[in-house]
């Protein structure tokens, strides 16, 4: 489990917040997770890391603790580098601008949603320095890039009927 703060990592540019604010728990629900993510996803590149986090955002007043008044838990977190989408055994480059399905476990995690807290998925396309980067391009070994094999990308998730990006986020109560 991460104790770690994750406001600071939503003024990234790279960071695509999904803040499910709907999803307000009324009574508190705990149990093991088993998070699933499915993005529908493009990059103008070859090659695109994609990291998904889903965090316990703790109420604005939380007259409890006013120091954790708006607190970002990472309850659970995973990187997936698109090159393995098809096969970890043979990797493959990404053809750009062409929307593809990834899906990739972010383990399970035993976690309490109290009440008043929201759920909150961050999408972003690098972790870099806990992971090292990605040069957007295709190349055989990724340690080996030069660099010229850096590029720039723009990276796209899609939301629609078409391109259902989701988690799958069963929530089991405890016996």
């Amino acid at each position: 489990m991460h104790n770690r703060e994750n406001r600071p990592c939503i003024t990234r540019i790279v960071v695509l917040k999904i803040a499910y604010s709907g999803v307000k728990f009324c009574s508190g629900q705990e149990g093991r997770i088993r998070i699933v993510a499915h993005l529908f996803a493009a990059t103008t590149g070859t090659d695109s890391d994609w990291v998904v986090k889903l965090i316990d955002v703790y109420p604005d007043n939380y007259p409890e603790e006013p120091k954790m008044a708006g607190y970002q838990l990472m309850i659970v977190d995973e990187i997936f580098r698109g090159r393995f989408r098809e096969s970890f055994e043979q990797p493959a480059p990404i053809a750009p601008n062409q929307v593809n399905e990834y899906v990739f476990n972010l383990h399970s995690n035993n976690h309490s949603f109290l009440k008043g807290h929201r759920v909150m998925v961050q999408v972003q396309s690098t972790w870099f320095p806990l992971y090292d980067r990605n040069p957007q391009k295709f190349v055989e070994n990724i340690f080996a890039a030069s660099p010229s094999d850096y590029q720039v990308a723009t990276e796209r998730v899609y939301e629609s009927s078409r391109y259902p990006s989701h988690l799958t986020l069963p929530l089991i109560k405890s016996q």
